[in-house]
C-alpha cells in the first residue's frame, strides 16, 4: 500500500458552500430587515477559502472553473442571495484581471488575492459616464462618482472604469480601496438586495499609475477579453435562480409543515389538495429548465474561457445566446416562484416574522440590473435571422 493512498483530498466547494448556507440562513431574515455591512457574514467568506476558488493554481488559488463557482454562487442565494451576490462579483472583478489584464497584472494582483486574503469590489459600471479619466504622466487622474458599486463596502480593491473623452472609449483599471481621493459612501438604499453592500463611489483627483490600467482607452479587447459580460450575466442567472430554488423550497416546507388544506378539498393534508399540486407543478417546471440551461451556458462558458486566444466571434456570440437563454428563464423563475409561493402558503405566511418576502424583493431589485426584454430581443433575432448579439458590458 503506497502513501499516495493517505494523501488529503482538497476541500469540496461545494459542501462548504452548503456549510456556508446553512450558516447565513440562520440570520437572513434578521440581517435583510438591518440592512447595512454584514461584517461578521464576509468574514466568514474570507475564512471558508472560497474567496480564491477562480483564481488559477498557478497564482495559489483554487483553479476552479466557472461551472462550480456558479454552482456556489447558487448555493449561497437559496440562503442569502445578498450574501452570494457579493461572492459572486468579487469572483467577477478576479474574471476581469484574467481577461484584460497582461500576464505581470494577472500574477500580481491574483497572487495577492490569495496570499492577502483580499475582498474585491466593483466601481466599473459602463453606463455611469460620470467618472472621468485625463492623462497625467504616464497614467492618468481620475474625478468623478460611480454607482451601484456592489461590494463596495468593505472592499480590499476595486475594478473600476472611468470615461475618456478624447477617445470616446472607457478604460478599465484597478484601485486599492484606501487610494487617496477615493471615498465609497454606504448609501445603498433599496428595499430588497440589502447587504450587497453598492454604496457610491467617489473620485477625487485619484492617480491610477499606468500598471494598474487593464484596458487602456481606445483600445478594443478581443474575443476573448468581451467574455466579462458573460461572466457577469452567468453570475445574476445563478442569482436569480437560487433565491427561486430557495423560494420554493421555502414554501414547500410551509406546505408540507403548516398549511391547512381549504375546507372545499376533502383533503387531510395541504400537500394532497390537487389544486396545490398542480402549482407546485408549474413552478418546478419553470425551475427545472432554467437550471438545465443554467448548466449548459456554464459549461459552454468554460469551454469557451479553454479556447484562449483562438475564441473567435461567432463563437462567442453563440455563447451569448446560451447564457441569454439561461438568464431568461431564471429571471421568469424568480420573479414568479418568489411571487406565488404566498398563494400556496396563505396568508400565514405573511408574517413578518417569517420574512418569506425578501425572495420577491431581492429578486425584483436585482432583475432590474439590465432590461430582460433586450436579451429577448437578442434571442428573436438570433431565431429569425441567426444573428449574433453585439458584444457590449451586457449582452
Amino acid at each position: 500500500m503506497t502513501s499516495a493512498l493517505f494523501k488529503p483530498q482538497p476541500p469540496d466547494p461545494l459542501q462548504i458552500a452548503e456549510e456556508l448556507a446553512s450558516t447565513f440562513a440562520a440570520s437572513a431574515v434578521e440581517r435583510d430587515r438591518q440592512g447595512g455591512h454584514a461584517a461578521r457574514e464576509r468574514r466568514l467568506l474570507r475564512e471558508s477559502g472560497l474567496l480564491t476558488l477562480s483564481v488559477p493554481r498557478e497564482f495559489g488559488g483554487a483553479g476552479a472553473n466557472w461551472s462550480t463557482v456558479n454552482q456556489v454562487i447558487r448555493i449561497l442565494a437559496r440562503a442569502d442571495s445578498a450574501l452570494a451576490h457579493l461572492f459572486g462579483f468579487h469572483h467577477l472583478q478576479l474574471a476581469g484581471i484574467q481577461l484584460y489584464g497582461n500576464a505581470r497584472q494577472q500574477r500580481e494582483l491574483l497572487t495577492a488575492t490569495v496570499e492577502q486574503g483580499l475582498f474585491w469590489g466593483n466601481a466599473l459600471n459602463p453606463l455611469d459616464q460620470r467618472t472621468v479619466a485625463n492623462e497625467q504622466g504616464d497614467g492618468f487622474v481620475l474625478k468623478g462618482v460611480k454607482s451601484f458599486s456592489s461590494g463596495s463596502v468593505g472592499s480590499d480593491w476595486l475594478t473600476i472604469s472611468a470615461w475618456h473623452a478624447p477617445t470616446q472609449s472607457a478604460l478599465i483599471g484597478v484601485l486599492p480601496s484606501t487610494t487617496a481621493g477615493v471615498s465609497i459612501r454606504a448609501d445603498w438604499d433599496a428595499f430588497g438586495q440589502k447587504q450587497t453592500d453598492s454604496g457610491t463611489v467617489e473620485f477625487r483627483d485619484v492617480a491610477l499609475p499606468a500598471s494598474l490600467v487593464l484596458l487602456p482607452p481606445g483600445e478594443k479587447p478581443a474575443p476573448r477579453a468581451t467574455l466579462r459580460s458573460q461572466v457577469a450575466q452567468l453570475i445574476m442567472t445563478n442569482l436569480y435562480l437560487g433565491i427561486a430554488e430557495g423560494a420554493f423550497e421555502a414554501a414547500r416546507s410551509f406546505t408540507s409543515e403548516q398549511s391547512r388544506p381549504w375546507f372545499a378539498s376533502n383533503v387531510a393534508a395541504a400537500t394532497e389538495d390537487p389544486f396545490v399540486q398542480h402549482r407546485y407543478g408549474e413552478l418546478w417546471t419553470l425551475l427545472r429548465p432554467a437550471a438545465v440551461l443554467a448548466d449548459h451556458a456554464a459549461h459552454e462558458l468554460d469551454a469557451a474561457l479553454g479556447k484562449g486566444a483562438l475564441l473567435t466571434e461567432r463563437e462567442r456570440g453563440e455563447l451569448a445566446i446560451s447564457v441569454a437563454e439561461a438568464k431568461v428563464l431564471s429571471h421568469r423563475a424568480g420573479i414568479e416562484v418568489s411571487n406565488q409561493l404566498f398563494e400556496l402558503t396563505g396568508a400565514r405566511a405573511t408574517s413578518n416574522k417569517l420574512g418569506l418576502d425578501r425572495f420577491w424583493r431581492n429578486v425584483r431589485v436585482h432583475t432590474l440590473h439590465d432590461p430582460i426584454d433586450y436579451k429577448y430581443r437578442d434571442l428573436g433575432r438570433y431565431a429569425l435571422h441567426r444573428t449574433l448579439p453585439e458584444p457590449t458590458a451586457y449582452s
